[in-house]
């Protein structure tokens, strides 16, 4: 990541929502109202006409992020129902779930985590779009792959409330160090029975990339790092303290969502995302 400027992948994957929530809504997959209001048009003119005419060639990549966000806001949701009354939003990039009505209308208290360049892009778009910034979002600035989680304490996180950390597209670009740190402070400091979701890659594509991340790496200077072992992240995350663990591959999401007018939509084969909770501390 450059570190003088918002990070261009976080960008591009909200312009790639705002991409699909501009379609009718029979035929979208997700919903991101906020999503087309963070980027500027001069980014975004480009993105759309790479995701109309190269989706397949981009590696299937709207089809994945929309069923991402999707899959994961509607976890958040059983979350809510079931008593989750603190939110995380790990590596946050312009996530709009904080300023939603979902959010807004119940009593969560919510941090958002990101890298202090794009954050504070982050935070100067959301004083443009609602006046202020909200009461309810504490903003954390933090660089995961030299820092540590122990700014949220800091900020005001309780580790005595049951809490869902959200960790979107974000491992991919982290060494092995600061995913294992991330997971390590996640499980030290919530109450068990708190729940982590985050997508993650498979090996391989570290081993055999699609062409069109080269092209990616070198514009926005976030190169992919980080992937699991096909068929290993239950063992990879019950090592580290998780319990009740949860895989949804990519056949499993586009089962779920892509279904009537999205059914010839499919996704790469490499990605996933999984959610597991905290287990009760030893002794």
């Amino acid at each position: 990541m450059k570190k003088t400027r918002a990070s261009q992948t976080a960008m591009g994957t909200a312009a790639l929502r705002a991409i699909e929530s501009e379609k009718p809504a029979s035929e979208r997959i997700c919903f991101d109202p906020y999503a087309r209001k963070f980027i500027n048009i001069w980014f975004y003119l480009p993105v759309k006409i790479f995701a109309r005419f190269g989706e397949r060639r981009s590696n299937l990549a709207l089809a994945f992020v929309a069923c991402r966000y999707r899959y994961i806001d509607d976890y958040l949701q059983e979350c809510l129902k079931g008593g989750t009354t603190q939110l995380v939003i790990l590596g946050a990039g312009f996530d709009s779930r904080a300023y939603r009505e979902e959010l807004v209308s119940v009593e969560v208290k919510i941090f958002e985590v990101d890298y202090p360049t794009t954050q504070a892009s982050k935070i100067e778009r959301v004083e443009e779009l609602f006046g202020q910034l909200p009461e309810n979002v504490v903003y954390v600035p933090i660089d995961f792959n030299v820092e540590t989680l122990n700014k949220l304490l800091t900020g005001g996180f309780d580790p005595s409330l049951k809490t869902l950390f959200i960790w979107e597209g974000v491992t991919l670009y982290l060494d092995d160090a600061a995913v294992d740190a991330t997971l390590a402070w996640v499980s030290a400091n919530s109450l068990p029975g708190s729940i982590i979701i985050f997508d993650y890659q498979d090996m391989s594509t570290l081993t055999r990339p699609h062409p069109v991340y080269s092209v990616l790496n070198r514009l926005t200077g976030e190169k992919r790092v980080f992937g699991i072992e096909k068929g290993r992240i239950a063992s990879f995350l019950s090592q580290r303290g998780f319990v009740k663990i949860v895989n949804a591959n990519s056949e499993q999401l586009e089962q779920l969502y892509c279904t009537g007018s999205n059914q010839r939509r499919s996704l790469a084969k490499y990605n996933s995302i999984v959610h597991a909770e905290v287990g009760e501390k030893p002794g």
